[in-house]
């Protein structure tokens, strides 16, 4: 538990970030940079069509329009947290001269996505309209 505070203490500490290891090249930084925005737009786009789902597919059943929308919702919400916790370990692995840090995020992202769309198509194949 300690270790996920002190993450989430780095995300609003770039002197802390900064403060460790030897300043990498500036364009791998803006690189780590322009990824945390792309991982940004994709979690507005997910919360964007989470809405949408929900304001906008009222032919579908409520249980399916919700669950789309939920799906949808937690994962942008799960997407923005992941772009800034990305972005300081990898600007801290950099910094470090460390191998950038893996993750499974964009497979459970992929699946999550997934399912939302099977979901829509199994509404719209049977029938949605509720």
């Amino acid at each position: 538990m300690r270790e996920a505070l002190d993450a989430v203490r780095l995300w609003f500490s770039p002197r802390r970030v900064r403060a460790e290891g030897a300043t990498p090249d500036y364009r791998f930084s803006l690189a780590n940079e322009r990824t945390f925005l792309a991982w940004l737009r994709t979690a507005l786009a997910l919360v964007a069509g989470g809405i949408a789902v929900d304001q906008f597919l009222t032919d579908l059943r409520w249980g399916a329009r919700t669950t789309i929308s939920l799906v949808l919702l937690v994962a942008g919400a799960l997407c923005a947290i992941r772009a800034v916790n990305h972005w300081v370990l990898s600007e801290r692995a950099m910094r470090r001269g460390e191998d950038l840090p893996q993750s499974r995020f964009p497979a459970a992202l992929a699946v999550c996505t997934v399912m939302a769309s099977v979901i829509v198509i199994l509404a719209v194949l049977l029938g949605g309209a509720g």
